[in-house]
């Protein structure tokens, strides 16, 4: 590390290291020799450009989402609809996530004091992080965990504790979750569906989680970005259990859902005075989104029933062509319950290393994959080290192209 680099990272209290290089170590950007690294996503994603390999390994779709939103935003932005949106988000926008969360879960957030507009789901769980924890309060998450979670933990200051999903459920382990709770646990952070894993937690998982998080007066944050991609399991929102809805946040984006990712309009809804301390600080983030975009997603929102159930079909009938492939190949495969993604072991076909496997398969078979151990720390990391994850949100002629591709894998080793 050079002198100037040194500076940056001792930051301007003696003592205290900089947000940046906390926010580093957090998200595992930080080698072993101290020097700051890239994303795994943008290195496996130079890696498959120079190889020209179909890149499985960052999750966002091939094909856009639906032409009335799309056209409902060309719309708004010919209306004038261009500059910025209310801090909160539009009305419309925020009477239509009520709307849309009282008719699929019997929820009922006040549109003018429970629920705010964000800079895509990220936003949202960095607002609430940084609202609500600190130094020595500790952040609890299930491991493996999307990278983002550990970046803004470290970043507010508090402890990222974890409490693991073991193969081949990847639900979670309630003995090893109840030992991970403490008198400092501030926040549990539950990401279900999960990211990476695919798993869908069952009604018993979350109903332990309400029940430890009450005894441990612990706020509840949830990202529910993938709620509507399930495949024959239904998405159970925490807020509607029993003791849960006074102190959940829940968290989610039209991203996924809508095969719309680059428009990185997402939301929050709970208490008034969670939503209230949360909107505090995401007015300092970001303070507005996308304004147009808000209109559209608003559109979308109002679909019925039979939009969101082809959605998960369709997901589902490409999640079982790529996961056949795989399975072809010789790799354990794990079967998701829900997201974009699967998961695999590789240690059938010999591979112990599967971060090393990950960052030879663009030149090795012209397909890019994620490896499970970047969204770990070091015992998690262990834990996983054979396990790769594909992403199957794209088009059936690419992934049938990835899958005959991914079948010499064996031969190539």
């Amino acid at each position: 590390m050079s002198r100037t680099d040194e500076n940056l990272a001792q930051g301007s209290a003696s003592g205290n290291r900089a947000p940046w290089l906390r926010t580093a170590e957090g998200a595992n950007l930080l080698g072993a020799d101290g020097h700051l690294g890239v994303t795994i996503f943008e290195e496996i994603t130079t890696l498959a450009v120079h190889a020209g390999a179909i890149n499985l390994g960052q999750g966002f779709p091939d094909e856009d989402g639906p032409e009335l939103m799309r056209e409902a935003a060309r719309d708004a932005i010919s209306a004038g609809a261009n500059q910025y949106a209310p801090g909160k988000g539009i009305p419309a926008l925020r009477e239509a996530i009520s709307d849309h969360q009282r008719r699929f879960y019997g929820l009922t957030p006040d549109p003018e004091t429970e629920i705010i507009v964000t800079t895509g789901a990220t936003e949202a769980l960095a607002a609430a992080l940084l609202a609500l924890t600190g130094p020595g309060d500790e952040v609890l998450t299930f491991e493996p965990f999307y990278d983002s979670y550990g970046a803004v933990i470290a970043l507010s200051g508090a402890t990222h504790v974890t409490a693991p999903l073991l193969a081949p459920e990847f639900q979670p382990d309630l003995v090893a979750l109840e030992a991970a709770f403490s008198a400092r646990t501030r926040v549990i952070l539950v990401n279900n569906p999960h990211n990476p894993m695919g798993s869908v937690f069952t009604r018993e998982a979350l109903t332990r989680i309400v029940e430890l998080a009450n005894r441990h007066n612990a706020i509840i944050i949830t990202d529910e970005v993938y709620e509507h991609l399930t495949f024959g399991v239904a998405h159970i929102p925490v807020a509607t259990l029993p003791g849960a809805s006074e102190r959940t946040l829940t968290i989610s984006s039209a991203g996924k859902t809508f095969s719309l990712t680059g428009w990185k309009i997402g939301w929050m809804s709970g208490p008034s005075e969670l939503v209230a301390a949360a909107r505090t600080v995401k007015q300092f983030l970001s303070y507005s989104s996308g304004t147009p975009f808000q209109a559209a997603v608003a559109a979308g929102l109002a679909l019925d029933g039979s939009f969101y159930q082809d959605v998960a079909d369709t997901l589902q009938r490409k999640r079982d062509i790529l996961s056949e492939g795989l399975r072809a190949t010789g790799l354990d495969v794990f079967t998701p319950q829900g997201t974009y993604f699967v998961n695999v072991d590789a240690a059938p076909l010999g591979v112990t290393d599967a971060t090393a496997l990950a960052r030879r398969l663009p030149e090795l078979v012209g397909v890019a994959a994620i490896p499970v151990p970047v969204f770990c720390h070091p015992a998690g990391a262990e834990r996983t080290k054979s396990l790769l994850r594909f992403a199957f949100c794209k088009r059936v002629d690419v992934l049938e192209e990835a899958a005959s591709r991914l079948a010499t894998l064996k031969d190539r080793l």
